[in-house]
């Protein structure tokens, strides 16, 4: 009954008030099998509230919660990442989700998952890589390889997940040369034509970052991004503008690239 009445936002609060939060972690523990999952379900639905998300970790959730990712129950991990999901939207509880292991657990799901496993596993990735020493664990535990992986064979959700994951973690150095010896910028481009718009976005935002470093810069004229980040230029990119006119910003610091850019068209839709 209470997971059914927290898909209401005002309960949502009216639930965490009325002391459910520590019962309900709890749970995640002591439980069987069915009760860790419900348990695990209704703490994701309840930390989609900020206060909650931090009421959720102060009662000692998320080493539960990390747990759960390896419990061999398929519907059991995908619930435990969503609610790391969504606990990772507050900054002090990205650094407590990596200290609890998570890293390494979400990669498995990435490397060995069932397809909404990769899905929801990058998502968290993407919300832990925010975090600068996270950006190096997650690239250390071998994240980066699944995440290029999904860009291709992923479902279009987890397609925009892992270009987002690699968008935050390409703000390393290191990982931007990591990031492109494995292979991930033709999926990149791909993507800024044929994926969802967030994936679009996500991409372009990628490559712009990706291009900071010289050789990648190169890699990516090479492949054949400019066209297409050009083409996302033009009205009703849904946000994918900005990203890719940083990405000719970045790929414009060569004198070739100057030309080439200019003839694909992009003077006119940057004036």
């Amino acid at each position: 009954v209470l997971q059914k009445l927290a898909a209401n936002s005002d309960n949502k609060v009216a639930i965490a008030i009325a002391g459910a939060i520590p019962p309900f972690v709890e749970l995640l523990t002591s439980g069987n099998a069915d009760a860790k999952e419900y348990a695990a379900g209704l703490l994701r639905k309840l930390a989609v509230v900020s206060d909650n998300q931090v009421a959720i970790a102060k009662a000692g959730a998320i080493s539960p919660l990390v747990e759960l990712l390896a419990s061999g129950f398929v519907l059991t991990q995908c619930i435990a990442a969503r609610a790391l999901q969504k606990l990772a939207g507050n900054s002090d509880n990205k650094a407590a989700i990596a200290k609890a292991g998570a890293i390494p657990a979400l990669v498995e799901l990435l490397t060995s998952g069932t397809a909404d496993e990769k899905e929801y596993a990058a998502a968290v990735l993407r919300k832990l890589a925010v975090v600068s020493d996270n950006q190096v664990a997650i690239a250390k535990a071998g994240a980066i390889s699944p995440l290029v992986e999904l860009l291709t064979s992923g479902t279009a959700e987890a397609k925009e997940e892992a270009a987002g994951a690699l968008r935050k973690l390409a703000v390393n150095s290191d990982n931007q040369v990591a990031i492109a010896k494995a292979s991930a910028v033709p999926p990149l481009i791909d993507l800024l034509t044929s994926g969802t718009d967030v994936a679009k976005v996500n991409a372009a935002a990628a490559l712009w970052i990706l291009a900071y470093n010289s050789d990648n810069d190169i890699a990516i004229v090479n492949a054949g991004a400019i066209p297409p980040l050009v083409a996302l230029l033009m009205p009703g990119t849904a946000g994918a503008n900005e990203k890719a006119a940083a990405a000719l910003w970045n790929l414009a610091s060569s004198y070739q690239n100057k030309a080439t850019i200019a003839k694909a068209g992009a003077i006119p839709l940057l004036v």
